[in-house]
Parts: C-alpha cells; structure tokens; sequence
C-alpha cells in the first residue's frame, strides 16, 4: 500500500490507529531511498535469522537475491549460486510447483498474497511448514517485474503436528472463497477437525480465530482494491464477502479507525 499512511498493529480489542505521514516527511523518505547505492543492503539483515527465508524472484520466477537460510537449506555453497534459478532447480518439485502457482497468482492480479501455509526445507533439510508472505515488486512505470517473498519457520507447530497439509487446504480454502458465505464448520471439515480445535490451532499460527481470520481475509483483500484503483466501494465490498458498503465500511473502521473511502483517500495521496 502507499507510503503516504502507516498503519499500527491492532491488538485484541483495540482499534488499530492509521498515522498520516506528511508529504514533507513521504518526499525525505523517497529521497534517502533513491540515495541507497545496494538495493540489496536488505540481505545482510536477513541472512542472520536462520528461522526466516527471504527471496527475490522476476517475473520468470528466476531468483535475483535470496537470504542465506535459503542457500543452505537448498544445499548451495553460497547464496549467488542460486542466481538465475528458479524453485524447481533448488526445492523437491512438490513444493517448487506450489510457490509456481502462488507466484503466477501474484503476476496476474498484482497483490499480494500473505498467510498462506507452506510446506518448506528446515535447516536440516528436513521438511517443514512456514507461513509465506509475498509482495509485488513494480518499476517506475508502475507495471509488476517480480516479487519478494518472505517466509517464516513454524518449527514448534510442525513438530507437535499442529500445522498439516489439510490445515493448510483450509487455509487455502478461505483465501480463495473469501467472498462467498464461509461457515467454520465448512472450514473445520477440511481441516478434519472439530471448530474448537480449528480455533486453537488457527491462533498459535495467526492468532485469530478462524472466523477472526476469514474477516481478516476480505479486509486485506477489500483493502487492495482500494488503493489500486477507482472501483466503486458498493463493488468492492460485495466482491470481497460482504452483504453491502455499509457492513465493509463497518469492520474496516473497527480494524484500522477509517472508513473505507477516508483509506482510499489517505492513501492514495
């Protein structure tokens, strides 16, 4: 989303606060950026945390950068040598055509995709889950040449067997129904467990409830279109599961204090 706004983190049973940010301080910050002579600086912090994947793909799926934890979980000498590669050079092809098939979905709609649940290499290249986040990269005539992605170990949760494959379908399941009539007992079947044991398991991942995340769902996704373009809200809100403009508007002020029509404005100043 925009630079212009910065949003704080909602805790449970506060309201999340959304700070504007100045044209005068948008303008300074812009300038420093410009100014960064290694576009890359960013590996060097992500190399010391072994627990977290970072990577920069093309829109060919080729790899520009990826962190050291990659490399060494793909079994490289050192973090270059997957230059040029793609997921199915360096991961079982299982999961290489899973991260294919997100990034595809990336390339096409030009948003993001965040919370999905991942099967990945450990440390001891042994197979584990993580929770993947992924984010457009543009030139400067706005148009999508790559992405960046960025995924987090569930260590204790794929030991103890609280993140599996049918959890993550029904992850999956929500991300790609999200604005049809979801019910967590749909939701709970194809995880095969009971609402309460979805419920637990769902907040040790993402800390909300299923319910808590299916609304957290459409309001990122109601939240992306309303800042990539001029769709109408009434549009938006029922495209993203809502019933009308008057329920979207409703829980995005409960989320982040504005209206849906005050976000647009904020940020696409």
């Amino acid at each position: 989303m925009s630079g212009r706004w910065n949003q704080t983190k909602k805790q449970p049973g506060q309201q999340a606060k959304v700070q504007l940010v100045t044209p005068q301080l948008a303008q300074w910050r812009e300038t420093f950026l410009a100014g960064v002579a290694t576009p890359l600086f960013f590996e060097a912090i992500f190399d010391h945390m072994p627990d977290v994947v970072f990577s920069v793909k093309d829109r060919d799926g080729r790899y520009v950068s990826i962190s050291q934890a990659c490399a060494d979980r793909c079994g490289l000498q050192h973090k270059t040598d997957a230059i040029g590669r793609t997921a199915h050079d360096l991961f079982p092809a299982h999961m290489a055509k899973r991260y294919e098939l997100q990034d595809e979905a990336l390339f096409r709609s030009g948003r993001p995709v965040l919370d999905n649940l991942d099967l990945t290499l450990f440390n001891d290249r042994q197979p584990g889950w993580c929770l993947t986040h992924k984010t457009p990269i543009l030139n400067a005539a706005g148009e999508v040449i790559g992405l960046a992605c960025l995924s987090k170990d569930l260590q204790e949760p794929s030991r103890t067997g609280g993140v599996d494959g049918r959890l993550a379908q029904a992850v999956d399941l929500i991300q790609a129904n999200y604005a049809q009539v979801l019910r967590v007992e749909e939701v709970a079947a194809v995880a095969g467990v009971s609402e309460a044991q979805l419920d637990r398991r769902m907040k040790r991942i993402f800390q909300l409830s299923t319910g808590q995340f299916i609304m957290k769902t459409r309001i990122d996704a109601a939240a992306q279109r309303l800042t990539s373009g001029a769709e109408a809200i009434t549009d938006i809100a029922i495209s993203c599961g809502f019933f009308d403009q008057s329920a979207l508007t409703r829980h995005f002020r409960q989320l982040t204090g504005l209206t849906p029509g005050q976000y647009r404005k904020l940020a696409v100043r």
